[in-house]
């Protein structure tokens, strides 16, 4: 006796996303070569394939198109964000960023990560009310945004209990090197690859190596920083941010204006920059997620790849030299995040 056949729609099924393509006539994935009449198909909030226009459409025929002028880049990652975490005015084309933050209520805006910051002065203070504050705070808040912490306080003490704090709960940190030195950092078991430090000052080839050995990664917020070609000659895994201590560095132009400060710097110093121009970019995108920790599986973040999560900036931007180009910080059209398209800043 043949099966019984199924009567009825299945229930609970949801129907299948749809695939929307994204197309322009240059895309810059980075994690591969510039791509001339490219495209990004995306389903959701993921990317499903990258490629020329032509290979897209054909592997989608059926997909809606958006057709961009300009060129299509990965999201920009701000390592570390100058003032609040909160709102959606991150800098152009910004699509993450780790920003520190105060009280962890407050509204995650751009995704990236929310560093809840550690201010207290003395061990006592810390035992007293600052250690419960946080653990609170990261047990209760419900937030989109993974958390971390950033460590701001001045005692040794208080930097080894916090180290431990992020370790027992899986937290990621970050710390201000206007603050510590790295010596004393790793001293109190801080450094590591599940942190990065923000920079704002030159670091001597001892602490790069430091650095390097503990493979955290070095967020450049200064745009004359003398030091970017060694830290990227010898092996460190640099990202840029646009805040620091001494406040916001890389004014209104962004990730992108600290890219374009250091290019310039370097020019001015009569240093070889060839190559230069990419491996900027490649800081402000996939450094960038390698210092929030967001740079592996499904779902990972400052690139363009089958897998990725869907989101990228498309520029105003032409011409033979794609990524000297984007560092002419050229208007931003428009900002996709998780799919959604967002306005032009």
């Amino acid at each position: 006796m043949p099966p019984a056949k199924r009567a009825g729609p299945v229930l609970n099924r949801r129907a299948p996303l749809p695939v929307v393509v994204h197309s322009s006539p240059l895309v810059l994935p980075v994690c591969a070569d510039p791509i001339r009449d490219g495209a990004v198909a995306l389903k959701g909030d993921r990317v499903v394939e990258v490629g020329t226009r032509a290979s897209v459409t054909t592997s989608f025929p059926a997909a809606e198109e958006l057709r961009w002028t300009g060129m299509i880049v990965a999201g920009l990652v701000d390592a570390r964000a100058a003032g609040s975490a909160s709102g959606l005015a991150a800098g152009p084309g910004v699509t993450a960023r780790a920003g520190v933050v105060s009280d962890l209520a407050e509204p995650a805006g751009v995704p990236g990560i929310s560093y809840v910051e550690v201010t207290s002065a003395s061990e006592e203070e810390w035992e007293t009310r600052g250690r419960d504050a946080v653990i609170t705070a990261i047990r209760e808040v419900d937030r989109p945004c993974p958390v971390g912490i950033a460590a701001h306080t001045p005692d040794p003490q208080v930097l080894e209990d916090v180290a431990v704090l992020a370790r027992t709960f899986g937290l990621r940190l970050l710390v201000d090197l206007d603050r510590h030195s790295p010596a004393a950092l790793d001293e109190a078991g801080v450094l590591g690859p599940l942190c990065h430090v923000a920079v704002s000052r030159p670091l001597d080839p001892g602490e790069r190596k430091l650095l390097r050995l503990r493979k955290t990664v070095v967020a450049v917020c200064a745009s004359p920083a003398p030091d970017v070609l060694a830290l990227l000659d010898e092996g460190n895994t640099v990202a840029l941010g646009t805040g620091a201590d001494g406040g916001p560095t890389g004014g209104t132009g962004g990730v992108l204006g600290v890219a374009r400060g250091i290019r310039q710097h370097a020019r001015e110093l009569g240093l070889r920059t060839r190559g230069l121009d990419g491996r900027l970019v490649a800081a402000a995108t996939m450094g960038g997620a390698r210092a929030l920790g967001m740079h592996r599986g499904k779902g990972r973040i400052g690139s363009l790849a089958p897998g990725t999560r869907a989101d990228f900036a498309v520029f105003d931007a032409r011409g033979r030299y794609p990524y000297a180009a984007l560092l002419a910080q050229p208007p931003c059209l428009g900002t996709v995040l998780g799919g959604t398209v967002l306005p032009a800043a």
